[in-house]
């Protein structure tokens, strides 16, 4: 048998110019560095492969040089195509997408997968009801990013009297992956990885088109010596291997074992959350969750910081954190490892993850907000310079039946303390959040209430409902002016009901 281990460059010369590939990872999880910085120093030096569509599920890469920001450069990348971009106003690629330079375009993480499946099933079109009346559906933006991205990759059609949006799936002409052992034939394990994010669907997909798939791994072991069960991506599926000894761990220099469910460390050892505006956010959030074994998933930012509370305060009632990730129970890991959870219950892959999301599977979800409108519409994909895209967001609030927005009332300078069980508001930020209209709307609260979804906005102020009659305000904060601090900063009409006082334990 010849061996598929081959050098980093010669996996990259493999890649023929006007080639769509796709490739594994999210933020900084599962990146196949060694091979995404060989293509990106491939093009550098002799201007090849150029002309590439680049597909990615999941945001890849968070900081300099890392994951997407290999693509981002003019000639090599002729077309960009995700669920997000990136959240840091450093991106080169976000720089890019800003000066016209490459067109963007931004499909729901889940529908990039059902994508992904369909071409491992030799299916030309995906047809999915996830994010019509939002930014992706054509008769809004299409998810067009900038304006060079003058056609959207979906259309609308009609089908047995319901809408869906049609997408034409493309051909996979290279996959990259990465896994923690190969063997000698290319069967991959992942034993060191805390998530799959969809590795073995990009394998098929790129094999469905007759491309190649070059998979990173950690090491090398010897044919049929990784047991049969800890196989996750079979040799069938994988072209070149390529070994990097120092490839980096998930999450930091060295792996936590509670991440991948090798052992379940005590939650005590976990830190606890100082006392500020966003704990404040997440207690209040936190008493959404009112039934026994409810099945949760928590966006970025603030709503990671909900079972933690649940830890401080006693207040578990067995439910279950669900990540987009794959990850079912335990305690959602810190930021920089989000997607992630300590102690694991199990660990499925991000394609059947978005299967369940669609059918209805979560019981609440907890999502962040950057704007929110006088319709209940709210925004995360575009705002402020930046380009974060929807990443799962979409397909999460799809079908949800209790979706509770999370976030702090405005941004850019605000200062907000807590004095004596009261909120004291020192100075207001000058990015407003509650906004006439959105820049782009990431959810059609209108469509969330025609589902007949029951959708709530917490900040460290105020407490709001949607109703049909617009945003009605139910609670608001000791120390806090109705009229100063909360009706005379929105800009479109509230409704004011004798709404309650937040509960003061909340601020202590």
């Amino acid at each position: 048998m010849q061996s598929k281990v081959v050098s980093a460059r010669e996996a990259v010369d493999s890649i023929r110019d006007k080639s769509t590939v796709v490739s594994c990872g999210c933020e900084n999880l599962l990146l196949p560095e060694k091979v995404l910085t060989e293509l990106e120093n491939r093009f550098l030096e002799t201007g090849h492969p150029r002309d590439l569509t680049e597909i990615h599920p999941i945001i890849n890469g968070m900081g300099p040089g890392l994951g997407l920001e290999h693509f981002a450069h003019e000639g090599m990348t002729r077309c960009t195509i995700g669920s997000g971009f990136s959240y840091l106003k450093t991106s080169k690629m976000t720089g890019l997408l800003r000066a016209e330079k490459i067109p963007a375009y931004i499909i729901p993480m889940g529908t990039v997968f059902q994508m992904l499946s369909n071409i491992a099933s030799g299916e030309k079109l995906t047809l999915s009801r996830v994010g019509i009346n939002t930014f992706v559906d054509p008769d809004v933006e299409g998810g067009c990013m900038n304006k060079i991205a003058s056609n959207t990759l979906c259309r609308k059609i009609v089908l047995e009297g319901e809408e869906y949006l049609a997408y034409d799936n493309p051909k996979i002409d290279v996959a990259i992956i990465r896994g923690t052992t190969s063997d000698e034939f290319g069967n991959i394990s992942m034993e060191e990885e805390p998530v799959n994010l969809g590795v073995m669907t990009m394998a098929m997909a790129a094999k469905a088109c007759g491309g190649k798939v070059i998979a990173q791994v950690k090491r090398l072991s010897k044919r049929s010596s990784i047991p049969p069960r800890q196989v996750l991506v079979p040799g069938i599926m994988v072209d070149m291997v390529v070994v990097d000894e120092n490839q980096s761990t998930t999450g930091g220099d060295v792996l936590n074992p509670a991440l991948t469910g090798e052992i379940r460390m005590p939650v005590s050892k976990l830190d606890p959350l100082p006392l500020d505006v966003s704990k404040v956010v997440s207690r209040r959030a936190a008493k959404e969750i009112r039934r026994e074994n409810a099945v949760v998933n928590l966006g970025v930012g603030i709503p990671v910081n909900i079972p933690m509370i649940q830890v401080e305060d006693n207040t578990d009632i067995g439910t279950i954190f669900f990540p987009e990730h794959g990850s079912i129970g335990g305690v959602p890991g810190d930021r920089s490892i989000f997607g992630t959870n300590v102690n694991p219950e199990a660990i499925i892959d991000s394609t059947n993850v978005f299967h369940f999301f669609r059918g209805g599977g979560l019981t609440q979800s907890f999502l962040g907000f950057g704007e929110i409108d006088q319709y209940g519409n709210v925004n995360v994909s575009k705002f402020n310079g930046i380009v974060p895209g929807c990443g799962g967001f979409i397909d999460i609030a799809h079908r949800t039946e209790k979706l509770v927005f999370c976030g702090n009332f405005s941004a850019g300078g605000a200062v907000v303390e807590i004095e004596n069980k009261k909120l004291v508001i020192k100075n207001e930020g000058k990015y407003h959040k509650f906004v006439n209209k959105v820049e782009q709307i990431t959810l059609n609260g209108q469509e969330a209430l025609k589902k007949g979804q029951d959708v709530t906005y917490v900040t460290e102020r105020a407490v709001f409902k949607l109703t049909e009659k617009g945003l009605k305000l139910i609670e608001y904060a000791p120390g806090v002016d109705i009229r100063k601090d909360i009706v005379e900063l929105i800009p479109f009409p509230i409704i004011v009901e004798n709404p309650a006082l937040m509960d003061e334990n909340l601020f202590c």
